[in-house]
Order: C-alpha cells, then structure tokens, then sequence
C-alpha cells in the first residue's frame, strides 16, 4: 500500500494527532477535521457536543498561550471518542460560572455541561486539556 496517497492510513483508523499553530479561525479548521474523524469512525452523533468542546478549548490557546502553539489529539476509544488540546503553559484550569455581565469565562463551564468528562493533566512542560465523550 502506498501510505503517501492513502487517505486514511492504518494509524488513522483511530486516532490523529497534529501540532498546530493556532489563530481565530484555526477551531473552524479543526471542527472540520474532527467531524471527518467521528464520520470515519461512526461517531457522527457526537459531533456538535465534541466540536464545540473542541472550539472552546482551541480558543483558550488563542487567549491564554504566547505564541499559540498548540497539539490535539483525536482518539476513538472502545467507549466513545477522547479529545486532548496540550500546550506549553502550566497550571490548572477550574470550571467556574462567570458573571452574568462578563463577556468570556464560560468555555470550560460549556465543555464541562457537553462532555462525559473533562480534566487537566499538568506536566513539567505545559498541561494537557482533554475530554471525553460516550458513543
């Protein structure tokens, strides 16, 4: 088989990983690439809920990472999917409820409301969001 023209090479059938640099339109991109990996894996009903979990984590890079380097990571689990956004900068992250007057400060209450699950791994060299949602 020649991997190079393959469009969905064997490593693909269950997860995808890429570094990106990211911008104001870059969730936009990666919502498309994710609903093209939950059709492939006959996911297609997790869609909404996971791309836009997928957006609001994207635009914490955006807001919250000098230089906005970022990796995602696609998984098709046995259960369901797991996405993981990791990046360069430490410390936790908290779900709080923002004022009803402020204009952000509400992604992680919305992944938290549309997921299964969610957390925060912190490593020496950045943290790692992810989620998890059932099939």
């Amino acid at each position: 088989m020649n991997h190079a023209t393959d469009l969905f090479p064997p490593a693909l059938a269950t997860s995808y990983r890429m570094g990106f640099t990211v911008g104001e339109h870059s969730a936009g991109h990666m919502r498309r690439i994710l609903r093209m990996f939950l059709t492939r894996w006959e996911l297609a009903p997790l869609a909404d809920p996971a791309t836009l979990a997928l957006t609001e984590l994207v635009a914490n890079v955006v807001r919250h990472v000098p230089g906005r380097r970022c990796s995602v990571l696609m998984l098709r689990e046995p259960y369901g999917l797991r996405v993981e956004v990791a990046d360069a900068v430490p410390g936790t992250l908290i779900a709080k409820a923002a004022d009803p007057l402020d204009e952000s400060g509400r992604g992680l209450v919305l992944v938290e409301a549309l997921t299964d699950r969610w957390g925060v791994e912190e490593r020496a060299d950045g943290k790692t969001v992810w989620f998890e949602c059932d099939a």
